[in-house]
This record gives C-alpha cells, structure tokens and sequence, in this order.
C-alpha cells in the first residue's frame, strides 16, 4: 500500500488559563463534569488539556471529551465530585492538546511500521510535542502511550521539526503538552 499523508492537526494556539470561586466538578456514572455557575469555560474545545489547581481532590491533568455550555465541560477522566465554596480559586491552566487520531500502519496490517512526523511551529512556541500510539482498535483515553524518540521541544528557534518512528500502532496521534505560549501550525504524518 502506498504512503498516505494525514494532517492530524491543523493550526492551534495556547489559550489563556481561566480562574474562578465557582468552578465544581461532578461525577455521574461514567459522565464526569467540571463546571461553573458564571465564570466562562467557553475558550476550551474538545481535546484540550486542562492541568486544575485549587481543588482539594481534582488536582490533576483532564481531557476535554465535549462541552456542553459556555459553562460546562465534559472531561474523559474521573473527576471526585466537589462543590465550590465561592471562596476558593480554582484555576484552569490550558496546558496542551491532543489531535485526531490516524490510521497506523496496524490498522493496514502494514508489516514495516514505518511513520514519518513533522512539526511546525511558530516562533513563539514554549512546549513540546510528541507522538503516542494504541493498540486498540476503539481506543479510550487510558489506551494511549508515548512513542519513544518522536518528541519535539521548541526552543522558539526550530521551526519545524521532524521524526521516524517504528511500530504497528493500530492508532497515532500527536499530544501537546507544557504548552505555555504560541502556535503549532501543522502536524503531519506519513504511515
């Protein structure tokens, strides 16, 4: 089968962080919630990162799965139900993202495995990117790994960046992570 090119993610760019006393989180069943009664959550979109600070039990890093409202997201790990107290701020940091999935070479039955990446970034960018693979074929969030030698860190003066990878992921996707500034223009990928 000949290479197929895949942009996984087009133009995406840091957000600012958002602070509030109203912020809650809730748990029902499998659906888990972070929302507020005022402070717009708005900025966020699916696939985002969000590390929380402030909490006394959802300090930790979420992926947004949806948002239902301008204040209310739908997050893909377990959050510990906690009400705000209108007191305490609580912080949101948009910290990174993660693309769509692409079809590996696994899900081809390709035998070489062989995945070329390319990173474009702009001059202000502060974090790094790299790519993770699943072997399932309907992966959830806890079926993702890392894939060893495919990380690109900005140093705001390498602008693109590229990397070869080996394996037959069934799945790949770019995640990025500490973001804190500027804009990845593309991310693509040959399998």
């Amino acid at each position: 089968m000949a290479q197929t090119s895949t942009t996984l993610l087009a133009s995406k760019s840091h957000i600012a962080n958002v602070t509030g006393t109203d912020i809650s989180f809730t748990a029902t069943g499998t659906e888990y919630k972070i929302t507020s009664t005022t402070t717009s959550l708005a900025g966020f979109a699916v696939r985002d990162l969000i590390t929380v600070t402030g909490t006394t039990s959802n300090n930790k890093t979420f992926t947004i799965k949806t948002k239902s409202s301008a204040n209310q997201l739908i997050v893909e790990e377990i959050v510990t139900t906690e009400t705000s107290d209108g007191s305490t701020t609580t912080t949101l940091d948009h910290t990174g993202f993660v693309s769509d999935k692409a079809k590996g070479d696994g899900y081809y039955s390709q035998p070489d495995g062989i995945h070329t990446v390319a990173y474009q970034v702009n001059s202000t960018l502060a974090g790094a990117i790299k790519m993770q693979g699943s072997l399932a074929t309907t992966p959830t969030e806890d079926d993702w790994f890392d894939i060893a030698g495919s990380t690109f860190t900005a140093d705001q003066s390498t602008l693109i960046g590229t990397a070869n990878f080996t394996g037959n992921f069934v799945w790949v996707r770019a995640k990025a992570t500490s973001i804190t500034a500027g804009t990845i223009s593309s991310v693509l990928i040959n399998s």
